[in-house]
């Protein structure tokens, strides 16, 4: 899944392309993936792209005061074309879900792998309409996300810290992957409670969240959208590297696998040298 880093790079890709044009046409290859009927889709046609933004992990661009946004959920992707195919998005016959089409003929495509589907996109007069947007906590990387914000976010929160960096509405745009990225550089075990931490240990991982996505975004500005998924992989020590040397310490980088996603971590690194448990309720095995 994209996360604050990636989708950034795209966000600022797609701005560099298609501010300034004019939408000539957005098609639908999946109904589904359409969240909302009103404005519809048809009320981008004819006018201009005046930004792109991005809010956690959605990308919004600004339609002449109509906002188009989009989410890419697990196995979303945007492919941009620097000329379209002339022909239309048929429903249901291939991956694409929604195409917009730019008045010099080139546009993007948001396509979705798979038989889950999770990708969406919402026309709104504010972006702020999107319920999910709504209810996103603050961002990382804002001058306002400071040590003491983040540890007001900790205080009482009798909760994995994992679970918590990734919780949208705590903070915004931090997901699976990352979450192992700036818990392994703050050698903190993802199922340390988040409320049981040191100011110490808080000053660390404060640190690290900001460091490891400001690296994040800046190993990934200016990339095309479709290296983004390689840059974001070759930048990890431990996401994704199960079985692997843990680039810091040389101790083989272990997993444990949940119904739907797993996590990844270093035992010398981050728990004192032991495995965590492999199963839904994991602790340290004693």
């Amino acid at each position: 899944m994209p996360e604050l880093p990636e989708v950034q790079a795209l966000t600022d890709f797609l701005g560099s392309r298609v501010v300034g044009r004019v939408i000539t046409d957005v098609e639908l290859g999946s109904i589904a993936v359409l969240k909302t009927f009103n404005p519809p889709p048809d009320s981008l046609v004819g006018r201009p792209v005046d930004g792109a933004s991005r809010h956690g992990k959605f990308v919004d661009l600004d339609v002449d005061g109509t906002h188009l946004v989009f989410h890419l959920a697990r196995a979303g992707w945007l492919r941009f074309s620097e000329k379209l195919p002339t022909t239309r998005v048929r429903p249901g016959k291939s991956p694409i879900a929604l195409r917009v089409r730019l008045d010099d003929e080139s546009g993007f495509d948001l396509t979705e792998a798979g038989t889950k589907k999770g990708l969406a996109a919402y026309v709104v007069d504010d972006p702020q309409d999107v319920p999910a947007i709504a209810s996103l906590g603050p961002d990382p990387l804002s001058d306002d996300f400071t040590r003491e914000v983040f540890g007001q976010i900790l205080a009482g929160k009798r909760t994995q810290i994992k679970g918590l960096l990734r919780s949208q509405g705590t903070i915004a745009g931090v997901g699976n992957a990352y979450s192992d990225e700036i818990l392994h550089a703050a050698k903190l075990s993802p199922f340390a409670i988040a409320d049981k931490l040191t100011e110490e240990q808080i000053d660390t991982l404060y640190a690290e969240l900001r460091q490891i996505l400001q690296a994040a975004v800046a190993l990934s500005s200016g990339k095309p959208a479709a290296e983004l998924k390689d840059a974001k992989r070759k930048g990890m020590a431990v996401h994704g590297r199960a079985g692997q040397e843990c680039p810091v310490c040389g101790d083989t980088v272990r997993e444990v696998s949940f119904a739907d996603t797993s996590l990844q971590y270093c035992p010398t690194c981050q728990t004192g040298g032991k495995p965590l448990a492999d199963r839904r309720m994991s602790r340290l095995l004693k």
